[in-house]
């Protein structure tokens, strides 16, 4: 009678155990990844730009099919590093110490300790993070400052001295605190930079080998790798896309086996320079060197969406594809070696003809219908693609006009995963999840993004405000006023500027962007404070 009553009771306890099991299946969290391009352009992808977009982007395409496209999204700047800040923490980047630029070579950490990020508050519901590919948001290099010269050189054909193989040794053989996994990931591996030393992996907090040389000269030039520096032997550019597919890949199968779900952030190195394309990409856009940088760069997608599918964690993964900026205005039918040192020197060419112009007579636009490109205040710069894919959430096939920031993945997030963002974090984060559902309400009122000299751009509904002349950036071209207005749905294009027409606007959105920068914030909540003054602009002279 008594092993009766156990065997019923454990009856009891196994069907306990598997309806808990099918609810908790029922509420399961989604996975989530975050593919985010580099120096991709709005009007790169096929979908976004179907009349004067040129190079096939089928699996790009196919997100877009299958989930929702945001016409009017924005990253946080005309660059890179201020953009990844802003993603990963919901806080535009200049509240932070990087009001203009990117973070240099060998910099120090841009996102603090204490910062709540997207990847930490994933970590506190049981989820498992990963960074694969590009980081750029700074290490503490345990570089001694009076070794730093060892580590640098302005040469490109240069032989590495016992001195420097010497530091190299010491310094590489140490831990890189202040990456990824001291944000909230759990893993990396990545190039951090790939056009910037150290030419080699970092798996974690370590580079993957020690560099013994400089880099080999065939590695710089004609939109190749930039700075000079440590390198491991035999390094070659062409590994980077195919080894980042591989690790992305293995992490997806080996992940959804697991009971928790899982973070990706696949910050890719591409089609950003070097353009190293592999041979079976070479030449098939017939377009530039750049077009087919973005054809690999779309099969890299078609392999992540194929590593979900037959791990079968695809339905049950929120996919977000991105970019950090828009195309560079110096990729195209170019052979200048110095397209490299754009942004250190400035242009070594005719700036009314730069190269990207070579595609553009071709017929394919990069940034679609909008003027600049990467670097500019004007949409070029920072109007970028922003697809998710969400099955049973988001449409298939829709599209959304709705303006829309990548600080508000976050607050997305949070939403889903039913978790609570802190007064202080994530201050200009707005979930987008009423629009994913098929609402057509204004989530956000406003937003800024800047040029790379730190301008910004004011949007507030269809009006853009812009508090300087110029693009602010590479793209040549003042206006004759300090200041410019646009109204953005007559004039997609920033033709005209308004600003002398609209004076009562100019003043109304002059004061709307002192408010942001004075209460720390965009979002509703107690006042936070920025972590140094905010540069304003027109700057004083």
């Amino acid at each position: 009678m008594i092993k009766k009553n156990i065997l019923v009771s454990f009856l009891f306890l196994a069907i306990g155990f598997l309806s808990c099991n099918l609810e908790n299946k029922d509420k399961q969290l989604p996975n989530i990844v975050i593919i985010y391009a580099d120096d991709l352009g709005y009007g790169d992808v096929q979908s976004y730009n179907p009349e004067r977009g040129k190079i096939p982007t089928p699996h790009i395409d196919r997100l877009a099919s299958e989930g929702m496209s945001f016409t009017d999204a924005h990253s946080s700047s005309g660059v890179c590093s201020p953009s990844r800040y802003t993603l990963l923490t919901g806080r535009y980047h200049w509240r932070s110490r990087l009001q203009k630029g990117i973070v240099g070579l060998y910099g120090k950490p841009l996102i603090t300790q204490e910062r709540l990020t997207l990847v930490s508050l994933l970590k506190q519901h049981e989820y498992q993070t990963a960074c694969i590919g590009k980081w750029h948001l700074g290490w503490d290099w345990p570089i001694p400052d009076d070794q730093m010269h060892l580590f640098r050189s302005e040469k490109k054909d240069v032989k590495a001295s016992d001195e420097q193989r010497k530091a190299w040794q010491e310094v590489f053989s140490l831990p890189i605190p202040g990456g990824p996994t001291a944000v909230g990931f759990d893993e990396y591996f990545g190039t951090d930079v790939p056009n910037h030393p150290p030419f080699s992996f970092i798996e974690n907090d370590r580079t993957v080998g020690i560099p013994t040389e400089f880099g080999a000269p065939r590695l710089f030039g004609r939109n190749q790798a930039s700075l000079q520096g440590p390198a491991r032997e035999l390094w070659a550019l062409e590994d980077i896309l195919p080894t980042l597919a591989a690790r992305s890949t293995a992490y997806i199968e080996r992940e959804a086996k697991s009971a928790h779900p899982f973070l990706l952030y696949l910050s890719l190195t591409s089609p950003h320079t070097p353009l190293s394309v592999n041979d079976e990409w070479l030449g098939k856009s017939n377009l530039s060197l750049y077009a087919d940088m973005v054809m690999e760069t779309d099969a890299l997608v078609g392999r992540v969406i194929e590593a979900l599918e037959k791990s079968g964690a695809l339905e049950n993964t929120l996919l977000v594809f991105t970019s950090d900026n828009g195309c560079a205005p110096y990729v195209g039918n170019t052979s200048q070696d110095e397209a490299n040192d754009l942004s250190m020197k400035g242009w070594p060419w005719d700036r009314n003809h730069p190269p990207v112009a070579a595609m553009e007579e071709k017929g394919h636009y990069p940034s679609g219908p909008f003027r600049g490109y990467k670097s500019d205040v004007w949409e070029g710069g920072h109007r970028v693609p922003f697809i998710v894919r969400w099955p049973g959430k988001a449409q298939a096939g829709s599209s959304c006009d709705q303006l829309v920031h990548q600080a508000d993945l976050m607050a997305t997030i949070a939403e889903i995963i039913g978790a609570e963002i802190p007064d202080n974090a994530g201050e200009d984060s707005f979930s987008l999840l009423p629009l994913l559902k098929g609402g057509n309400q204004a989530v956000r009122q406003n937003a800024v993004s800047t040029s790379i000299t730190g301008l910004p751009g004011l949007r507030q509904g269809n009006w853009k405000y812009i508090a300087g002349p110029g693009s602010g950036g590479w793209t040549p071209g003042e206006s004759e006023l300090p200041v410019q207005l646009y109204n953005l749905a007559a004039d997609p294009s920033e033709t005209q500027n308004l600003a002398s027409q609209e004076p009562d606007r100019i003043k109304q959105m002059k004061e709307l962007l002192e408010k942001l920068i004075t209460d720390g914030r965009s979002t509703p909540g107690s006042i936070q404070e920025n972590d140094v003054e905010v540069i304003r602009y027109p700057e004083k002279q």
